[in-house]
């Protein structure tokens, strides 16, 4: 029992500084960010206190319920685009071949590449005199195709999507690659005498065997979606006419343009709380259907 209690407190002793850093840089800055959500703030004069007066401005302007939808495409974008190819590569790259690791260093390079060098490489391919896409289009003979691609309010959000798409999947193939090769030898021997082979074996063995890790970059793709600023900020800075603006550049223009630390604080305290919102909601579909799946192999 001595041990046990003198083996406790160097846990705690141990965790203590990385858990009060993370309340310094996490946790109290929420809860300035609630404080300030119910003043009125420029940053120079006293903070004056309003109640719900900001987010009932919030909630009845146009303008933040599109960001809303906007953000509502990306975080789609990262459950049906980034998962799927993710998983979809990391499948493709789990082989002992020669030059894998060449092939996944290259699949996880747009990762560490920074937001702003990708925004500013992809914006030249959406160019539309001279970007890679509409000259490509020329050169197979499509130019009727040829379209203003980040100035389109019809294509702004689809070309801000593949970008968004190409930068991050290699993150979640880094992560399915590391469940895949976790998965038992054994399992995949049984499932291959059994007659479980190619898609059957990915579909009935290898993504049940995988499900917490998706659960896992579902949370991730989520909270991401609702992050998502910089990409975004230097393609488009939220135009055409508000088509591409999303919470956190909503936010930013509220905040550092109109300088209003209390509304823009307001907007930071409904993007968390929608965020958590999205992660209940898909963590309590997850679960009805894992426990529809175990109704059904119980009947």
């Amino acid at each position: 029992m001595h041990t046990l209690k003198r083996t406790s407190w160097a846990i705690a002793l141990g965790l203590f500084p990385a858990l009060a850093i993370y309340i310094g840089i996490a946790v109290v800055p929420i809860a300035m960010s609630v404080y300030y959500s119910f003043v009125d703030w420029d940053g120079l004069t006293d903070a004056r206190f309003i109640g719900l007066d900001n987010f009932k401005e919030i909630l009845a302007d146009s303008v933040f319920w599109k960001s809303v939808a906007n953000n509502l495409i990306m975080m789609a974008t990262g459950l049906l685009g980034q998962l799927p190819l993710g998983l979809l590569l990391a499948l493709a790259l789990n082989r002992n071949i020669r030059g894998i690791p060449f092939f996944r260093t290259v699949g996880f390079l747009p990762v560490v590449i920074s937001a702003v060098i990708v925004s500013l490489i992809w914006g030249k391919m959406y160019g539309v005199e001279f970007g890679l896409i509409n000259q490509a289009l020329d050169l197979v003979g499509l130019g009727e195709l040829k379209q203003n691609w980040l100035g389109s309010a019809r294509w702004a959000m689809l070309s801000l999507g593949v970008t968004y798409i190409w930068q991050n999947c290699g993150l979640y193939m880094v992560i399915y690659l590391a469940a895949l090769q976790n998965i038992p030898s054994e399992i995949n021997e049984a499932a291959v005498m059994d007659g479980a082979t190619g898609w059957k074996r990915v579909l009935f063995v290898t993504i049940p065997m995988i499900r917490p890790t998706i659960w896992v970059t579902v949370v991730f793709a989520i909270s991401n979606s609702f992050r998502v600023f910089d990409l975004i900020y230097v393609m488009t800075a939220g135009g055409p006419a508000h088509n591409t603006e999303v919470m956190t550049i909503y936010m930013y223009n509220n905040t550092f343009t109109n300088i209003r630390f209390g509304f823009g604080s307001a907007v930071s305290v409904l993007i968390l709380i929608f965020s958590l919102i999205a992660i209940y909601v898909a963590g309590r579909l997850t679960t009805s259907r894992d426990e529809r799946g175990k109704r059904g192999a119980r009947a």
